[in-house]
């Protein structure tokens, strides 16, 4: 399968991986058709700014430059702002995936979304 070079440069050189230690939410899912695994930890501020994004991703090469890429769109975007980031922006931010590969993005997208949608449950019940 061939990737393009942001892709592989995301892949080779992944934004923001790791782990926040006192993240206001963390996030995981994994891919039912591939078993891939995308963790994503937020820090949001008071105004609802994400502050700070990581990631670890078990997976491939797609996986982990959607993941990297979507860390690169969010930081720093309200939460409002974060859920218009579809995973379409993310794929076309990487100049493109595979047709097989997709599924990695929306794999990203949804985890992301999970996490919004846990800090948004998380603020309103407090």
């Amino acid at each position: 399968m061939m990737y393009n070079d942001i892709v592989l440069d995301h892949f080779q050189n992944p934004r923001n991986v790791g782990v926040i230690e006192d993240a206001t939410v963390v996030a995981k899912e994994a891919s039912p058709s591939c078993g891939d695994t995308t963790e994503f930890f937020l820090k949001i501020d008071d105004n609802d700014v994400i502050t700070d994004i990581k990631f670890r991703t078990f997976g491939c090469a797609a996986a982990i430059a959607s993941a990297s890429m979507s860390t690169e769109l969010i930081k720093g975007k309200t939460v409002e702002e974060a859920r218009k980031i579809t995973n379409k922006m993310v794929v076309d931010s990487l100049g493109g995936l595979p047709a097989p590969k997709v599924h990695c993005s929306v794999l990203a997208e949804g985890v992301i979304n999970k996490a919004l949608d846990e800090y948004v449950a998380n603020k309103n019940n407090n």
